[in-house]
């Protein structure tokens, strides 16, 4: 069975609307679209590249395939390259026409063809797509979750878990590495169970 993973840009205190332009999302008078771009470095653009030595497939949400289908497919190098060859699937409430080559519009029971996609590929990637992620944290359908933090307060725009985020339990599962303008990578694997409780004051006793 394939792999989802969660591919996300977010500042310190969680936003990660609009990283990578002004026009991105300017919902609810974002003022900061674009935030990443004087935080790029090349060990983020290395990170990048190789996070996509195993992708067979793009999922994303309706205002990010409209992104990436008005720059990739212009665009050159390996990952421009990448994704045009590859199948791309849309979820959106709408029914848009896509026009990037090898795009699929999901049907309209999301969480149903998104488990489908597991039997077609092996490491199916949503990237960015914000508002759709929320829909995989509360169904709990993806198996990693890929962060870069960057070390900016935002206070405001949305967040990478908005209202709807079900208790999950998560794996850190390669060591976090900081960038030197200061981005950090975390990378999870969605574990099993819901987070557990207990007493510190046992433990403070005992230390």
């Amino acid at each position: 069975m394939g792999l989802i993973h969660i591919d996300l840009f977010t500042t310190l205190d969680g936003v990660a609307q609009a990283p990578g332009g002004p026009d991105e999302d300017p919902a609810d008078g974002f003022a900061f679209g674009g935030w990443q771009a004087p935080l790029i470095d090349e060990v983020v653009g290395e990170q990048i590249q190789s996070g996509m030595a195993e992708l067979d497939a793009l999922l994303l949400g309706r205002r990010t395939y409209d992104i990436f289908a008005a720059y990739w497919p212009h665009a050159n190098g390996d990952i421009a390259r990448l994704f045009n060859r590859i199948p791309k699937y849309v979820a959106s409430r709408g029914t848009p026409a896509l026009e990037w080559a090898d795009s699929t519009l999901l049907g309209p029971d999301v969480a149903a063809a998104v488990r489908e996609l597991r039997d077609r590929h092996e490491h199916i990637h949503v990237i960015g797509s914000l508002d759709f992620v929320q829909t995989l944290f509360a169904e709990r359908l993806f198996d990693r979750l890929t962060l870069w933090v960057y070390p900016i307060l935002l206070g405001s725009g949305k967040k990478v878990f908005a209202d709807g985020v079900v208790p999950t339990n998560l794996r850190l599962i390669e060591p976090v590495v900081a960038s030197p303008k200061g981005a950090v990578l975390q990378r999870y694997a969605l574990a099993d169970g819901v987070p557990g409780v207990g007493d510190m004051s046992a433990v403070t006793q005992e230390g």
